[in-house]
């Protein structure tokens, strides 16, 4: 007999992305395929109307789980190198000096922070503040969050000495080390974006230091190494390389191949939230900062366009109106109803808005009802509405970087329809992929540099770009954009 001999470890990366509402874990090999995934769930906390928090404990519970799963489906199989975060971006982990957390964070869709906001704006002008960091002050941002915390906490701000954003907290806890980079941090509000840097006159008009942010790196460094604790915790091998990393919308344009070497390929996503992503070579902003811009993970920047309700408004009237029917049943109704939803327009402003409108206090109307309408027209309203929304954005970041193709992305995709009337409302193909990577898969390719499977970034996204279906047929529009315009108009002004 001849003996037999094991067939050698598949090498992987790990990604990790902390999301809103759980974390999932995923491991890629160097072709993109994905060898394992895992996700768990944690809370979310609604102090009070409009405040939304986590526990960072709770972070690190659903880490722990996911990595462990991940662990046990590799043993075996694959060989892991090394470890790339993403994660909601925007929230406030507040650290003391020991690095302990301070209170519960303070999340990217919550909306206390008028106030601070307004003393932001009354410091740095608009234009100044839009021209240095690409944004304008925004109730969700990391910075009007500081504020609060010195406003109304005064014996937490007191103790506070690092701010962290939510995955940048994970990797400190798995590594023991401080660091942020860009594609996040400009999302703090406080990143001079031309600089690279944390905008120390901006800071100083507030009476901020910059010392209170991490250092900062680039995506792709390797920051730390996996503590012995979380190795055997998790059943990661101890040292294992952490990867800095980026933020959810950058992590994903990286897992869709979304880059400024190929400034007209963007994507729509058709998530919770609605969002249009435009890659830039140079940080262009929008000089009224309705939309936003950002740093990418792959050295450049992008431009998103933001609708805090897309998907979130078909959850919410499933869940209201609708909770016995199937969101799929839902949908072949409104496939019924002609484009224009026969009169009915809706206003995905349930949480207040973005882009265009930047306005914590929007809120959602569905106009034209009558005696004749029906469920059927409200479902195809509300899908018309979110990428009404959408296109109300593109508007704007169209000037600045115009696209050719949009790559779908978000539970929405799922939906033909939904794709139909967001390529109807953008007029763009909108691609479809065999695959649907996503946050977690972006923070694995990150790594993979740092790991020897490429030799850079580009030949990563290069050899793990999904492929892409024919473009959907794009559906009519246009009497639905003319209404929604009318009704936002009417309400928000133009």
């Amino acid at each position: 007999m001849t003996p037999t001999t094991r067939s050698p470890l598949t090498p992987v990366t790990l990604g990790l992305d902390v999301g809103t509402s759980g974390v999932k874990a995923v491991a890629v090999t160097a072709a993109g395929d994905t060898l394992a995934e895992s996700t768990h769930p944690y809370p979310l906390l609604t102090p009070r109307p409009g405040w939304t928090e986590q526990r960072p404990a709770d972070w690190l519970a659903g880490v722990r789980a996911a990595l462990r799963d991940l662990s046990a489906a590799l043993e075996g199989r694959a060989h892991p190198l090394a470890l790339g975060l993403s994660g909601q971006m925007h929230g406030l982990v507040p650290l003391d000096a020991n690095g302990e957390v301070l209170r519960p964070a303070l999340l990217w869709n919550d909306q206390r922070t008028g106030a601070q906001v307004e003393q932001i704006e009354a410091r740095v002008p608009r234009a100044d503040l839009v021209a240095r960091t690409g944004n304008r002050a925004v109730t969700g941002f990391q910075l009007p969050k500081i504020l609060w915390l010195r406003d109304e906490e005064p014996e937490v701000f007191a103790r506070l000495r690092h701010a962290l954003i939510p995955k940048d907290y994970v990797r400190y806890a798995l590594t023991g080390v401080l660091a942020a980079e860009p594609s996040d941090a400009s999302g703090v509000g406080a990143l001079n974006l031309a600089r690279g840097a944390w905008d120390a006159d901006v800071l100083g008009a507030l009476d901020l230091t910059p010392d209170l942010f991490p250092p900062l790196v680039k995506s792709t460094d390797v920051v730390g190494t996996l503590t012995r604790e979380w190795a055997a915790a998790t059943g990661l091998p101890e040292g294992l390389p952490v990867v800095a990393g980026g933020g959810d919308n950058a992590a994903a344009g990286i897992a869709l191949g979304l880059s400024g070497a190929r400034p007209d390929v963007g994507s729509v996503s058709l998530g919770t939230s609605g969002v249009i992503f435009s890659p830039l070579r140079d940080p262009t902003p929008d000089p009224e900062g309705r939309v936003h811009l950002f740093a990418h993970a792959d050295g450049g920047y992008h431009l998103l366009g933001v609708t805090l309700s897309a998907a979130g408004s078909l959850e919410w009237l499933h869940a209201k109106l609708a909770p016995d029917t199937p969101i799929a049943a839902l949908l072949e109704e409104a496939a019924q109803v002609p484009p224009g939803a026969g009169g009915v327009t809706f206003l995905p402003y349930l949480s207040g808005e973005r882009s265009p409108l930047m306005n914590p206090h929007a809120r959602a109307a569905f106009t034209g009802l009558s005696l004749a309408h029906g469920r059927a027209h409200l479902t195809r309203a509300v899908l018309e509405g979110s990428v009404a929304a959408l296109a109300d954005a593109y508007g704007v970041m169209q000037a600045i970087a115009p696209l050719n193709t949009l790559i779908s992305t978000g539970g929405g995709a799922r939906s033909d329809l939904w794709l139909g009337l967001a390529s109807g409302a953008l007029n763009l193909p909108v691609h479809p992929t065999s695959a649907r990577p996503g946050a977690a898969h972006g923070a694995a390719i990150l790594a993979m540099p740092a790991a020897g499977l490429h030799p850079n970034l580009t030949a990563a996204m290069d050899a793990t770009r999904p492929d892409l279906h024919p473009p959907v047929p794009p559906v009519d529009m246009a009497d639905a954009l003319t209404a929604y315009a009318a009704a936002r108009t009417a309400l928000y002004g133009g």
